[in-house]
């Protein structure tokens, strides 16, 4: 038991660490030391011994960051929560994986070479990241990274690294600590180890910090091209269990009504609505669909919401074929944008694997099976081009960059975090919207059926943000930013150096 507790207990603590570094915990400066326990056990361990002590690490760090998707499963998906728990407890060892791998490659690189930990660890880690998100359809969630959106003096050059490179600079601080101890062991094992790895990699640590802060700070204080547009999100506060049902519809429709008639005393230019806001099928059901758009003329300003569409009508022995989808209704109450959402959410939308979780059915409700878009497209309005990304999709760097390769003024991202009910899971997925922001150089406007809803500028500074489970309406100051930022023009880049540098090392 001693033995098993010498063994393990440093990757526990840096698991525990990493946790606490997110919301809503939220001690975000512990992520800079987090996995020094780690990295320093992994001196004198095995394969096998390093392999699992990342693995315990990652599985804590996973399963206390992903805790609330039981909440989801239980409560809206009818699963018991023993069921739940276990599902999350699986899904928590596959992320956890990668992290097992990680100290299993750094195990072997920091005993059979004779480079420091602030060479080989940053980029071993960010090469995992950055494969984690797209493996499997990807699921970035979590990345170290992002406990730093708080930090903004230390993350704005994700304009030109993405949030990997704040990954990057997370795991250097946490190498450049491991070393000064792991220094130590070497001498004292090789007395005639040269120090000169260890502190040229220190001085070109410094050299990099020296840099990237006072870019941060440049970047913060930088005056770049935008106009400001009045802007007024409302946040309907659905019941999730009763959104759908017959006779609530009226009511609901009646709510968002209701509230945006109050907004637009402020005489916004834009309104936004929530994910799937709207009760019914917009375009199939014609009586509801023509109220809305008779509706929407009268309050004089764009209207984007979201909808459940009907994109093909029922058929002999064929479902129907729904999309998840961002409406955009001008002024006149004509429909000039339409989005699909691309990227589904696992077993929300689509269940994979269906013959494995036979036992499961997606969580969204529909009449028919979901079915992905297919492009990523911007609404062009008087007003600006902004691109529109429903629920999940913000949490995924690359998708998002893709609206904005070439122009843009600025993006919206509409959910119902309903599922999450009070737990961590919206504030993280909140969190996330920061990066997209610097990384884009695009102020966010967020709408999120019962929170939190809110507005970042360009630098991911949060200058509003609602509480959870509260019915309001919010008109919001937007300035537009037109400016390209490097990531979004040429995307992940360093990301993909990380990865040849990687292949480098252990080759």
């Amino acid at each position: 038991m001693k033995l098993l507790l010498r063994t393990y207990l440093p990757a526990a603590i840096s698991g525990l660490l990493l946790f606490a570094s997110f919301p809503t915990i939220d001690l975000f400066p512990l992520a800079w030391i987090a996995l020094v326990p780690l990295m320093l056990s992994l001196w004198d361990k095995g394969p096998r011994a390093a392999f699992f002590s990342g693995l315990l690490t990652g599985t804590l760090y996973f399963f206390g960051t992903l805790y609330w998707i039981y909440h989801s499963i239980t409560y809206y998906g009818s699963v018991p929560f023993i069921i739940s728990v276990v599902l999350v407890l699986l899904l928590s060892l596959y992320l956890g994986l990668y992290v097992g791998l990680f100290a299993l490659v750094f195990s072997l690189k920091i005993r059979h070479t004779r480079l420091p930990a602030l060479i080989l660890a940053p980029v071993f880690w960010v090469t995992l990241e950055f494969i984690r998100s797209y493996a499997l359809t990807g699921f970035p969630w979590a990345s170290i990274g992002y406990s730093q959106y708080r930090f903004l003096y230390g993350i704005q050059y994700a304009d030109i690294t993405g949030v990997y490179g704040v990954s990057f600079l997370v795991l250097a601080v946490n190498s450049a600590i491991a070393d000064f101890f792991i220094l130590k062991r070497r001498r004292a094992e090789m007395p005639l180890y040269s120090v000169s790895y260890t502190f040229i990699s220190y001085a070109v640590f410094f050299l990099l910090l020296l840099t990237l802060f006072p870019y941060s700070y440049w970047r913060i204080h930088q005056q770049r091209p935008g106009n400001p547009v009045r802007v007024s999100i409302i946040q309907g506060n659905i019941e999730q269990d009763k959104k759908w049902q017959p006779g609530y519809q009226d009511e609901v429709m009646r709510i968002y009504k209701e509230l945006t008639t109050k907004a637009t005393a402020s005489t916004p230019s834009l309104v936004i609505w929530p994910e799937t806001s709207v009760p019914f099928y917009f375009g199939y059901d014609t009586a509801r669909s023509r109220d809305l758009v008779e509706f929407q003329r009268r309050i004089n300003s764009y209207l984007l919401f979201g909808s459940v569409m009907v994109k093909s009508p029922p058929a002999k022995r064929q479902p129907v074929q729904l999309t998840n989808s961002a409406v955009l209704l001008d002024p006149e109450g004509n429909i000039s944008y339409v989005y699909d959402k691309i990227h589904l959410v696992p077993f929300g939308e689509y269940v994979p694997l269906r013959s494995i979780f036979f036992f499961l059915d997606k969580l969204v409700a529909g009449i028919g099976d979901y079915e992905p878009g297919n492009r990523v497209i911007k609404a062009n309005t008087g007003i600006g081009s902004f691109g529109t990304f429903i629920c999940y999709e913000i949490i995924f760097p690359g998708l998002v960059r893709k609206c904005f390769s070439k122009d843009g003024d600025f993006m919206v991202t509409i959910t119902n975090d309903a599922w999450f009910g009070r737990t961590s899971g919206p504030f993280q997925h909140f969190s996330m919207a920061v990066f997209r922001a610097i990384e884009n150089r695009k102020p966010v406007l967020r709408a999120a059926n019962t929170g939190i809803s809110g507005y970042i500028d360009s630098n991911g500074k949060v200058l509003m943000s609602t509480s959870l489970f509260e019915r309001r309406e919010e008109t919001v100051e937007m300035t537009t930013d037109s400016s390209r930022s490097f990531y979004s023009k040429y995307g992940d880049i360093f990301s993909y150096i990380c990865i040849v540098v990687s292949l480098l090392l252990l080759i």
